[in-house]
């Protein structure tokens, strides 16, 4: 399996829009990995994780085919994760000699709502609902509710299923506990783990609506003790704020002895 990561900021990026903090002042004075756009993230080259603003730089910054993408997954509906003016841009007059007729999208609560109230050409809405799994080109995708908006929007995170195994936890505070048994129950072990880390070091308790680094330490030792990741198990935070101050050099001396990866745009990981 194959993890492309597009996009590692939260909604504001990094450097946020039109903040001139210390922060983001650096990371412009930087550039490279210190410069992150809004959350995005391909698996071989055919299943997208979201859609934001920042869908079209990605295709291009990163060379992705988009007409060849097959399958697209939406975490929730805030407008960093899904910008619907992308969709109207695929077919009709916008779109010519698409390799896949059909991009089918799977969405949970309001996005799938939002999705729904909406007329796009050459797409196919599935809707899937927390813990239902669906079966798609030798990938098990499994929905999880995510702890984010107040569980009013209906977030969900991801598990793929491959021949490797991704827990893809984005946006979420830590796992709610019918989650966590239901990971046991079906007896996962993932070969990675995609953490929230959108506070850094900011502190924010398990039942805020996203992690920081204290957070994911706790429940990658949960994971750990409940057998779903080993030692062998590959380790990523993304999803950041510019309020943690998420310079990439910052991340990796912070995490520097924990083993995690910080992940940045256009990183790729093959496990």
């Amino acid at each position: 399996m194959k993890i492309k990561y597009l996009g590692t900021a939260a909604a504001e990026g990094f450097p946020a829009i039109f903040c001139n903090c210390e922060y983001c002042r650096e990371a412009r004075r930087l550039g490279g990995k210190n410069i992150r756009t809004r959350s995005q993230t391909l698996i071989d080259e055919s299943l997208l994780i979201d859609l934001p603003a920042d869908t079209y730089h990605h295709f291009l910054a990163g060379g992705i085919e988009g007409d060849k993408i097959k399958y697209l997954l939406i975490t929730h509906s805030h407008s960093d994760h899904l910008y619907l003016s992308n969709l109207y841009m695929r077919g009709g007059a916008y779109s010519h000699d698409m390799r896949e007729e059909n991009l089918t999208v799977f969405a949970a609560g309001e996005a799938y709502e939002k999705l729904s109230a909406c007329q796009f050409r050459c797409t196919e809405l599935v809707p899937i609902s927390p813990f239902e799994s669906v079966t798609l080109d030798g990938y098990e995708i499994t929905a999880l509710p995510a702890r984010h908006g107040g569980g009013t929007i209906g977030a969900v995170n991801y598990i793929i299923k491959g021949d490797k195994t991704l827990l893809y936890l984005h946006d979420t505070g830590f796992p709610y506990e019918e989650t966590l048994d239901f990971i046991k129950e079906r007896g996962f072990v993932f070969d990675m783990v995609s953490y929230d880390c959108t506070n850094v070091m900011i502190p924010i308790t398990n039942e805020g609506s996203h992690m920081g680094i204290p957070n994911d330490i706790e429940l990658r030792e949960r994971l750990l003790s409940m057998g779903a990741v080993t030692d062998k198990t590959v380790s990523v935070i993304n999803h950041f704020s510019h309020n943690g101050n998420p310079l990439h050099d910052n991340l990796t001396e912070l995490v520097g002895d924990k083993n995690f990866l910080v992940s940045y745009d256009g990183m790729e990981i093959e496990f």
